[in-house]
């Protein structure tokens, strides 16, 4: 078990003149990973931006990092398309899955704007029903793990309707902090008569939590490297399942998803790739992969998932003890975080902005949410205890209404 880490973060420039706990909105980028971008980028414009001796370094760059994606996965590489964002991987499979007039949606009550809106977009495009799955409720935190699975469990067979044809739920919900039995899930709606979809949104879990086994038994498991992986922005991935690659259509269409980007393509009845590519639809920033590579290896060094995770979850649990030991702060879960999302609000009537902006004139920064209505401070392997104390310290001052 490795102690605080100090070597990653002597590689991150961000983070050298604050105090940063916002990992689940945008991790910083090491230095490193910012030269092998920069020397990728030259490696492209010495072969040439559009020559034949391009095509084979862009053809392993992409070869590589899909290797690396299918590894965390635990995937094969043609079930992983590269995408740029965590929205653009929920919804590109998202779009392309069959549905019938009346079939319905159940959509837990923490997930993001972004998929929410495309859910409901896609419902009134299909004549859909939305449902709503309420986890939001749930909050025993990391002591209570089973009870929160089997409450999961509870209300989806509760929710659950025989013309159910999808089920989106976060690995991670961003909002509470609170991790969700993902596999747990897929095995029980797959024993469903309806048997629906699974989309999971990984934005929190990817580079934060194991995600092997969940991504494996998701239909569409969508995230993101600029967050908790410590990757650059404009870049992550989808892992889909089989069945998705059998059942889905290609939604926005450009030359990458097809199998012959000649003016053949018009010839052939069926012109998109089988595998996940059909998913990836036109140029894309390709010095981008080395980047993330450089992070994921990165990371890697600091530990397995496992080991990373305790590191995270002993710095959450003190933040949560600090936080708890202030007599006007409530944290949203009650029990230890499972993880590096701690969620709180305070009892007087303190806007969650203005403490953001309170909070970040002494050069520490969280981030305010709407739904709950409260405030967000998120740990990672870099996060030491004199930042934690720092930030306890602020909201005290703040809680005391004396020295902002």
């Amino acid at each position: 078990m490795r102690g605080e880490s100090k070597g990653i973060k002597d590689l991150l420039p961000a983070l050298k003149n604050k105090r940063y706990f916002n990992y689940g909105g945008q991790g910083p980028l090491p230095s490193t990973s910012l030269k092998a971008i920069i020397r990728s980028w030259e490696t492209i414009q010495d072969l040439g931006p559009f020559t034949n001796t391009t095509w084979p370094y862009i053809a392993s760059e992409i070869t590589l990092t899909k290797n690396l994606l299918s590894q965390a996965c635990g995937v094969p590489s043609h079930r992983i398309a590269l995408t740029e964002n965590v929205t653009i991987g929920c919804i590109l499979p998202l779009l392309g899955l069959p549905f019938e007039e009346g079939e319905r949606l159940l959509i837990s009550d923490c997930e993001h704007p972004g998929v929410i809106c495309a859910c409901k977009e896609l419902a009134v495009r299909n004549k859909l029903i939305i449902d709503i799955l309420p986890v939001k409720q749930l909050r025993q935190g990391v002591d209570k793990s089973n009870e929160v699975a089997e409450e999961v469990l509870y209300l989806l067979e509760k929710h659950l309707n025989y013309k159910t044809k999808l089920v989106v739920l976060s690995h991670l919900l961003w909002n509470t902090g609170q991790i969700m039995p993902i596999s747990l899930v897929a095995k029980t709606i797959s024993n469903y008569k309806s048997k629906p979809f699974l989309l999971v949104d990984a934005a929190q879990s990817f580079g934060q939590i194991p995600i092997n086994e969940a991504a494996f038994n998701a239909d569409i498991y969508a995230f993101t490297g600029h967050k908790w992986a410590f990757g650059p922005e404009g870049l992550g991935g989808v892992a889909v399942s089989e069945r998705v690659l059998i059942e889905s259509r290609p939604t926005l269409i450009g030359w990458k998803s097809l199998i012959n980007e000649g003016s053949g393509s018009h010839t052939i009845s069926l012109p998109f790739f089988k595998d996940s590519r059909r998913f990836e639809i036109a140029t894309s920033c390709v010095p981008l992969l080395a980047g993330l590579r450089c992070s994921l290896e990165l990371l890697r060094k600091e530990g397995s998932e496992i080991e990373r995770l305790i590191n995270i979850q002993r710095s959450s649990l003190k933040l949560w003890n600090g936080l708890n030991s202030l007599k006007d702060v409530i944290t949203i879960l009650e029990g230890s975080p499972p993880a590096g999302l701690i969620s709180f609000s305070l009892s007087q009537d303190n806007h969650p902005r203005t403490i953001v902006k309170a909070l970040g004139r002494k050069g520490i920064w969280i981030r305010n949410l709407e739904d709950p209505n409260c405030l967000r401070a998120c740990v990672h392997i870099t996060t030491h205890e004199d930042e934690i104390k720092a930030l306890i310290e602020g909201i005290k001052v703040i809680s005391e209404k004396s020295g902002y």
